[in-house]
């Protein structure tokens, strides 16, 4: 059996040997009171979201990085740095340049496309609906991935990212990339996460980190965004060929570690 391998945004592809701490979605926990965020940040958090709202189209460039343990204790932490074009109406297409895959995800309307140009293999889903958030749940059911960062991408981001907040807080100003920003700090049950937000009119997300907090080494997620841009998505980016001599998996899933598993039809 051919079995070729790729990693997708946040999720670095690991040894076997590894034991992986996968810090999940800071928004994949049972809800619960959410009664104990501050005023002042749950004022920034919400503005950031209308304000990604509002962008029917989007592109950004990120950079990753993902801490796991090894069997020995030793914290080692995988960086990785993509790009994502969005249309809300039209698809979207991932981008990620990782250690062991450069890979790509592309929703183009009807079906979303998975390559790993390292292996040139890849796989296609059919989505249940066109729009972007109907995708990414494909996505994440076929796979049982979860991306984390993906839910500053959602269409009311605020509801993703309060979803089982129990606290919240401004930790104070900050300069991330040279940008000044506002530091908000987070929790749930199961992950504390962080956040930091541009100042002005036109807040944005820099920096996001999720830090599982009941597993040992408390590993932590860290994704940094920069290049914003609204001005607009060339249809073109959701196109998906496969290349010549591209082979064709028929499954895909992600493993305990998180990573996405391509496995050919026998």
């Amino acid at each position: 059996m051919n079995r070729p391998i790729m990693s997708w945004l946040g999720t670095a592809c690991r040894p076997y040997t590894l034991i992986v701490a996968v810090a999940a979605s800071a928004a994949a926990w049972p809800v619960s009171a959410r009664d104990e965020i501050d005023p002042e940040a749950d004022r920034i958090l919400a503005a950031m979201s209308e304000n990604l709202k509002s962008m029917p189209t989007l592109s950004v460039d990120y950079d990753a990085d993902q801490e796991i343990l090894t069997l020995g204790g030793q914290k080692i932490q995988y960086s990785a740095s993509g790009s994502i074009a969005l249309d809300r109406a039209k698809g979207f297409r991932m981008k990620r340049i990782g250690p062991f895959a450069q890979a790509e995800v592309i929703f183009d309307g009807t079906t979303i496309s998975l390559h790993d140009q390292i292996t040139n293999a890849y796989a296609q889903l059919q989505s249940p609906g066109r729009s972007v958030e109907e995708a990414t749940e494909e996505l994440r059911a076929t796979t049982e991935l979860d991306a984390p960062g993906a839910d500053l991408l959602a269409s009311d981001p605020y509801a993703v990212l309060t979803d089982g907040v129990t606290e919240g807080t401004v930790v104070g100003s900050a300069f991330v990339n040279g940008v000044e920003c506002d530091h908000l700090a987070f929790r749930t049950d199961i992950v504390d996460w962080q956040i930091w937000i541009s100042k002005g009119s036109k807040p944005l997300p820099i920096k996001y980190v999720i830090t599982t907090k009941w597993m040992t080494g408390a590993p932590q997620y860290t994704l940094r965004l920069s290049n914003w841009n609204s001005d607009g998505i060339e249809a073109a980016q959701f196109e998906f060929a496969p290349p010549a001599d591209a082979n064709k998996v028929e499954h895909v899933h992600a493993d305990v570690t998180g990573e996405l598993s391509l496995e050919a039809a026998q």
